[in-house]
């Protein structure tokens, strides 16, 4: 079996955690806390103390650098947001530019904005009959390195799982010296089996971030950065870390990435074969019912074998009441929009579970099959391409004022505007709000869709830098 040296930290201050004159205030004590709180304890002081003499975190995190093939590993327990934030300002500095993917998770946003960098945006692709976001062209990729950037930074796979072949990618941008990271946020299984594409590393990517939390067996908030040396300093990279991660961190959090590390080394081949072999049967299930297609990626873009994506179109239900119905049932989804739900099928999943869902699925569905008019989801927002005016820092610290909806069309956006799940941005500040744009996104909302990052979800109203 694989050594958990920080799990095993906290399981031993656990189990005896002597008279406690530190955080948390709770302090586990039996008078005043619930299970809720019982297994809850820092880092610092904690499974280990002040000065992290012990060194399980550190040896945690060389071990998941073996098992990632990098140079380096750190835990995080910002989730990927903070993973993001690091990666971007350890390869950028104020002024200077990223090629990005337009499909980019809001903290990759945030750090362009906190850190004074610009985006040179990289679109991908969009299937025509479902409006979802594909990969990312090559040419696509070299017009953006060609913009004098200093990184390149891909999300891969994407929320609905597209992926795009890294190799040829990771070439073009290294033979300008220009480094790559990924955010693999919702890859985290991607590379630990063989009967798996590779994670980013594996594909020579310079550096990942990815969620432990969400498909494999992390706590919610844990996720990791791994990084190798050479285009990337790693000096820079762990201020870059440290400036973003909290002076909190919490031991319960970073454990728990440990244990999820040596359950997918030690029994990694086992526990994904079953998930695959759960996907497969799901698919199967899903697609086989009348007016429903479980997508699988598009116009040569792969898809992760994991990921379920299950687009109603042509079935005429709304995904919004077909959610409600799954919820009533004690289904509940990862993301649910007008057209399209995801379930996540994790290594945890059991052939009861998948069962479960298909029953419900199948049941519902045919419940509220009608004749929807689709107009266009908030999927295909995300391949609109904007008319930038302005770097985001700026827009966002600007001067601005709150207009109608209709008084936006033409100015330019202070603030962001994402359909959430996912959390990709639609509108960026320093973007002019176009007509289209907007009709589509107040149709959304409108429709049961959550607008979030702006002030108003209902996109009545919009703030947009003053004149």
């Amino acid at each position: 079996m694989s050594e958990t040296p920080l799990a095993d930290a906290v399981e031993r201050f656990l189990s005896d955690p002597g008279t406690p004159f530190t955080t948390p205030g709770h302090k586990r004590s039996p008078e005043i806390i619930d299970p809720l709180l019982a297994r809850d304890l820092p880092l610092f002081a904690g499974a280990d103390d002040m000065q992290l003499s012990g060194g399980y975190l550190q040896s945690a995190e060389a071990l998941a650098a073996r098992l990632w093939g990098a140079d380096h590993v750190r835990f995080s327990v910002n989730g990927s947001s903070h993973g993001n934030h690091a990666l971007l300002w350890g390869m950028c500095r104020p002024g200077e530019r990223v090629a990005v993917s337009r499909n980019l998770h809001k903290s990759l946003l945030v750090g362009m904005i906190l850190g004074g960098i610009e985006p040179v945006w990289i679109f991908p692709e969009v299937d025509p009959v479902t409006g979802l976001a594909l990969g990312y062209p090559q040419d696509e990729i070299e017009h953006a390195l060609e913009q004098e950037v200093s990184a390149l930074f891909l999300v891969n796979p994407t929320y609905v799982g597209v992926m795009t072949p890294l190799a040829p990618v990771v070439d073009a941008a290294h033979a300008r010296g220009i480094p790559v990271a990924v955010d693999q946020a919702w890859g985290g299984h991607l590379g630990l089996d063989p009967r798996l594409p590779p994670h980013a590393l594996g594909e020579g990517a310079d550096a990942l971030v990815l969620s432990v939390h969400k498909t494999l067996t992390g706590f919610t908030q844990s996720a990791l950065i791994a990084w190798r040396d050479g285009l990337i300093d790693a000096a820079t990279m762990e201020a870059a870390f440290e400036l973003g991660h909290t002076t909190s961190p919490s031991g319960s959090i970073l454990g728990s990435i440990d244990a999820s590390r040596a359950l997918m080394e030690d029994r990694g081949v086992e526990v994904v074969g079953r998930a695959l072999e759960l996907a497969t049967w799901v698919r199967a299930q899903l697609g086989a019912i009348p007016g429903v297609e479980v997508f699988t990626g598009g116009l040569g873009y792969p898809a992760d074998p994991l990921k379920l994506v299950v687009v109603l179109t042509g079935s005429g239900a709304d995904g919004f009441l077909v959610d409600d119905d799954l919820i009533a049932a004690g289904v509940r989804v990862e993301m649910a929009d007008r057209d399209v739900l995801i379930p996540l099928l994790t290594v945890a999943d059991t052939r009861e579970s998948v069962e479960r869902l298909v029953e419900v699925f199948v049941r519902t569905i045919e419940q509220h099959r009608g004749e929807l008019l689709r107009g266009v989801s908030s999927a295909a927002v995300w391949g609109l391409r904007p008319e930038v005016a302005m770097a985001p820092r700026e827009a966002y610290f600007a001067d601005h004022e709150r207009v109608s909806h209709t008084a936006a069309v033409g100015r330019v956006s202070a603030e962001t505007v994402a359909p959430y799940p996912p959390g990709i941005p639609a509108i960026c500040p320093g973007e002019v709000i176009t007509a289209e744009l907007m009709d589509a996104l107040r149709a959304e909302a409108a429709a049961g869709t959550r607008i979030a990052y702006c002030a108003d979800p209902s996109l009545d109203t919009v703030a947009v830098v003053a004149p």
